[in-house]
């Protein structure tokens, strides 16, 4: 048996293995109602993702702004706390003034 004859049985048989009948009807609509069932889960999936990674967004935006709320609150107090002491020793400091010119007047 010449070469090539032996090369194009084994092209044959090899090709022919690859080539198998179409698959039954049922199978065909069984893969296609798998493949929309995937495709449909994938968007489901793909859409929970991106809803739980805007809330992260949000929630992570929230908490810089109760922050940045609570950060002026405390310096609010701070400022408020700072000016209430400031009055205090003022008007302290007046009080001595007037008790000092009181007791020199009743020395006097």
């Amino acid at each position: 048996m010449p070469l090539w004859v032996f090369f194009f049985v084994i092209l044959t048989l090899s090709s022919s293995s690859h080539c198998s009948p179409p698959p039954p009807l049922t199978l065909r609509m069984r893969r296609y109602a798998d493949a929309i069932f995937t495709n449909s889960y994938r968007k489901v999936l793909g859409q929970l993702s991106a809803r739980k990674l805007l809330q992260d967004i949000m929630s992570r935006q929230q908490g810089e702004r109760n922050q940045e709320r609570g950060a002026r609150a405390r310096l609010g107090r701070q400022v408020d706390s700072v000016w209430a002491e400031q009055k205090q020793m003022e008007l302290e400091s007046i009080l001595v003034a007037l008790l000092q010119k009181h007791s020199r007047n009743s020395q006097g």
